[in-house]
């Protein structure tokens, strides 16, 4: 398609719309009520799926999150996804239950979860909200969280990255 491994030109990511770049928030026009819909785009990297959140999340967006993840995980069969969180400086109780709910729906799919690039004050929000986030494995970075995700599924690490 001439667009890269990022396939973000087309929409080729099997989304039915299009990004205007990467971790930004897609609109796309819902026809049954005439409304613009908020999305995060979720790309595909071989066995992986990767979610780049660049905007503070609220809840209509973080549920419709878990809907699509979930079924682009069904849809693709992949055995890993990977959550860039970075750019969330606020999280609260209903967002820590949504990353927590996404984890266990993936391993029920059997797909691995990896949060990357956790701000320390979203640790600390989390922690004083009470929730461990059981189950979500975390990574400093999106090269370590790509690489738990590799050695958790017996695939090859690439060290020289």
């Amino acid at each position: 398609m001439g667009h890269g491994a990022w396939g973000m030109g087309h929409g080729a990511w099997g989304m039915g719309h299009r990004a205007w770049g990467l971790g930004h928030i897609t609109g796309i026009l819902n026809s049954n009520k005439g409304e613009l819909m908020e999305r995060i785009p979720i790309l595909q990297m071989g066995e992986f799926l990767l979610v780049t959140i660049q905007v503070d999340m609220h809840d209509r967006l973080a549920m419709t999150l878990q809907d699509d993840l979930t079924n682009r995980i069904v849809k693709t069969g992949v055995k890993g996804v990977l959550i860039e969180i970075s750019s969330l400086e606020i999280v609260d109780s209903f967002i820590g239950r949504i990353l927590n709910n996404i984890a266990t729906m993936s391993r029920i799919l059997d797909a691995e979860t990896v949060v990357v690039g956790m701000q320390p004050a979203v640790a600390i929000t989390l922690v004083e909200l009470g929730l461990s986030l059981t189950g979500v494995r975390t990574a400093l970075s999106v090269e370590k969280g790509m690489n738990l995700l590799q050695k958790s599924l017996g695939l090859s690490v690439d060290t020289e990255a």
